[in-house]
């Protein structure tokens, strides 16, 4: 009992100690100052750093900090390089297309191919997908990145050409994604054809009529 008693005041010291150091750092901010006069006390505590006499109109708002660090996409278990999946949104949506692979970004690289049921190249999101049982063993494709779905910045108008009545450019597909899309349209459409109805289902656009429910259809 006496040895706890013991450690127990000297931990106490230890606390009692740090929290002097707490407080002597905290009132390091400030400093005793010497005053003259017989009614205005002796001494009078002053901050070292002087508060700014005007202040901004407007705040500056600091970013806060974010200590989260980015994470990969992870890829769902029904979806793989070579899977035929059915697009849920957008121009093409309802047309079955090949998955080639998962880009950098988290998004998923497909297409048709463009020979067979006229998707191009594009970035899908897993989340608008219907993945199916069926798949392809794809060969070695060349190296696609997301930088070939940057689109350029619009180009600001002066005051001058904001009241000139300028039609907009249509927009104009590259000639490197052109060039890119035969190259694998030529890579894939092979291995397509090798397999029996495949290309008769790609071509096919995927419906419902009535009493049927996607919830309980097999893919």
């Amino acid at each position: 009992q006496r040895r706890s008693r013991s450690m127990e005041a000297v931990v106490s010291t230890q606390s009692t100690g740090v929290q002097v150091a707490a407080k002597k750092e905290e009132t390091a901010a400030t400093k005793t100052k010497q005053v003259h006069g017989e009614k205005n006390g002796s001494t009078r505590e002053v901050p070292l750093q002087k508060q700014p006499r005007f202040y901004p109109t407007v705040d500056n708002k600091k970013p806060l900090n974010n200590r989260r660090t980015p994470k990969p996409t992870k890829l769902r278990s029904s979806i793989s390089p070579g899977s035929v999946v059915i697009l849920l949104a957008g121009v093409h949506r309802g047309k079955r297309v090949v998955v080639l692979k998962q880009l950098p970004s988290g998004l998923l690289l497909v297409s048709g191919p463009y020979k067979i049921n006229g998707v191009p190249l594009r970035r899908v999101d897993q989340a608008y997908v219907i993945a199916t049982s069926t798949k392809i063993d794809l060969p070695a494709l060349p190296e696609i990145g997301d930088a070939i779905f940057k689109r350029k910045g619009k180009p600001t108008k002066n005051e001058k050409e904001m009241f000139i009545d300028n039609t907009p450019e249509e927009p104009k597909i590259s000639p490197e994604k052109v060039a890119l899309q035969k190259e694998v349209d030529a890579l894939v459409v092979p291995v397509v054809k090798k397999t029996p109805m495949l290309q008769s289902y790609l071509k096919s656009r995927f419906t419902l009529t009535k009493g049927q429910y996607p919830h309980e259809m097999k893919f």
